[in-house]
């Protein structure tokens, strides 16, 4: 397997103990318009469905797909979803040896919905997909957030927005409080017109993204030549595509190659990976780093100072991915490389994950390969410290629950936190000590992740974040 890891690690010999993570599991509900990198993304997202509790898998349309759309716009048929997850039935007996928690092909069924798709942006109708979002949101027996994700357009969520504020307005702020919603651009006019001006000043949370453009159609242009070798043929054709159970077989690829998977950012940033990017948009993690721009709207950090957030609807129209797509001279490449990195920087992990859960649906327990579990020891995950305190850091109760060996690193994750002095060096052992900068100001944050691989084929990878908070 590839490793794309730049540093030397150091091997650290466990004992093998059979623990998983006991981090709640995020609810979601996908929106998709069914575009070939949905379907892609959807059969990533089905291999890691025991990560999440699925509260809905909705059919909806978007600008550029919708019943009625002739050619390239045409909605791809409805029934899709269904057939992917029948797809999914028949690994899914094997991907039950590998987590209990992978959920039943007939539960998918049940909360598979058809949403609005009858036209762009079209967010009138009461449709079954649009009730069922409503319904998931105001149930009041359970608190914990909801993660929407909109692969397509935005305008099913938008109907189902509507059916609250118009049957039940006085819970419109118990519903904006746990609602948290990923957009893959504003793929129709809906969030623009009815979302922003009746809920956003509720605080809902929001993240409008672009930098998920890396892994779509424009991936073997935008990412780093090492990191590309992750999605060349070579790589998706022996872990992925080839000799992995149905729901793969029909991964949709382009001459055996990644096609794109354009939509996967918005589940990559709620799985539990350990880095706690959900608690915070501008933690980064394997969904992309944000910048807050008004209310608790989250978008991508500009390129560079000279550039500034639309203030409407964020597509394709007017996408910064879009505009450095075909930039070649080196200072505009290391400024895309840049604005891109919040993603890139993990997708060696992502895709060794992918390939992973490829091998569950064809292996048995003990020939796959499976997560490291990061332990800290007397290492809280939130450290208040002076300027030149030294922090005991230990992660040597880690374990791997196939005995592998792991390979521990300490790094300073300098984006994510406030502190603008020197960066903080890296550490290869699962004890090391950090001292807070001398010339760290009170307020600083200073963000350290702790990343345990193990030796596996594909190696995996896990992490915990520590964040020290300067006063």
């Amino acid at each position: 397997m590839l490793n794309l890891k730049i540093y030397i690690t150091s091997i650290l010999f466990l004992t093998c103990v059979f623990v998983f993570g006991l981090e709640s599991k995020p609810r979601v509900i996908v929106t998709t318009d069914g575009e070939a990198d949905d379907r892609a993304s959807m059969v990533r997202f089905l291999l890691t469905s025991n990560e999440f509790e699925v509260e809905g898998m909705i059919n909806s349309s978007s600008q550029f797909h919708w019943q009625g759309g002739t050619g390239w716009n045409a909605l791809h048929p409805v029934e899709w979803l269904s057939d992917y997850i029948d797809l999914y039935g028949q690994v899914y007996n094997n991907l039950k040896l590998h987590d209990d928690n992978f959920p039943s092909p007939e539960y998918l069924k049940s909360v598979r919905k058809v949403g609005n798709i009858s036209a762009i942006g079209e967010d009138d109708i009461r449709t079954d997909g649009a009730n069922w979002i409503a319904q998931v949101l105001l149930d009041s027996s359970d608190p914990r957030p909801i993660y929407l994700q909109a692969w397509g357009g935005v305008n099913t969520i938008s109907r189902a927005l509507k059916i609250i504020q118009e049957d039940h307005p006085e819970r419109m702020e118990e519903v904006a409080a746990k609602m948290k919603l990923y957009l893959i651009w504003e793929q129709d006019p809906s969030y623009q017109e009815y979302i922003r001006s009746n809920w956003e000043h509720l605080g809902m949370q929001v993240i409008i993204a672009d930098q998920f453009d890396c892994m779509a159609y424009i991936w073997n242009k935008v990412l780093p030549g090492d990191v590309q070798e992750y999605f060349r043929a070579d790589f998706v054709n022996t872990n992925i595509k080839t000799a992995h159970g149905a729901l793969c077989n029909n991964y949709v690829v382009n001459n055996d190659a990644f096609n794109a998977e354009g939509d996967t950012p918005a589940f990559l940033y709620a799985i539990p990976t350990g880095l706690r990017s959900t608690e915070n948009p501008g933690f980064g993690g394997w969904g992309g780093r944000f910048v807050n721009v008004r209310n608790n709207v989250w978008m991508d950090t500009p390129p560079t100072d000279a550039y500034t957030h639309p203030n409407g609807q964020i597509s394709i129209h007017n996408s910064w991915s879009k505009m450095m797509e075909n930039w070649t001279s080196p200072s505009d490449v290391a400024i895309r490389d840049n604005y891109f990195k919040s993603i890139w920087r993990w997708l060696d992990d992502v895709q060794n994950e992918f390939a992973a859960r490829a091998d569950w649906c064809v292996m048995d327990y003990a020939s796959a390969n499976h997560h490291p579990i990061v332990k800290l020891t007397n290492t809280p995950l939130e450290i208040q410290a002076k300027p030149g305190e030294k922090i005991e850091l230990d992660a040597s109760e880690s374990s791997d629950p196939d005995c592998d060996e792991l390979f521990i690193t300490w790094w300073y994750y300098e984006e994510a936190g406030t502190y603008s002095g020197i960066p903080l060096p890296s550490s290869f052992k699962a004890k090391t000590t950090v001292k807070v900068p001398d010339d760290a100001e009170i307020g600083d944050t200073i963000h350290i992740i702790c990343e345990v691989s193990d030796a596996g084929l594909p190696s995996l990878t896990r992490y915990q974040r520590v964040v020290i908070r300067v006063y």
